[in-house]
């Protein structure tokens, strides 16, 4: 029989074929993924910056536009996976 120390943890990347991973326990490997996500949100805070520039640059081009609408893509994924990976562990 297998004993845990608390809930899996949803970690902040993806495996193979874009499966969810998860760790069980607070140890190296959870250290990482609380590293990971700090980036993830520092990057995600910066991109805002960004886009408020770019939205009060009238010569924007649709290009720049959707290139910052792919990065806000990325970054609202990331972000909403730390919430779900926070949240589980909130509710365990």
């Amino acid at each position: 029989m297998r004993h845990t120390s608390g809930p899996a943890r949803l970690l902040p990347w993806s495996g193979p074929e874009g499966r969810p991973c998860y760790v069980v326990g607070d140890g190296y490997l959870s250290r990482v993924a609380d590293h990971v996500e700090g980036v993830q949100l520092s990057m995600a805070d910066e991109l805002l910056g960004h886009v408020d520039d770019l939205l009060g640059d009238r010569r924007a081009t649709a290009e720049q536009l959707r290139y910052v609408v792919e990065r806000m893509a990325e970054a609202l994924r990331d972000v909403h996976r730390i919430a779900r990976s926070r949240g589980e562990r909130l509710g365990a």
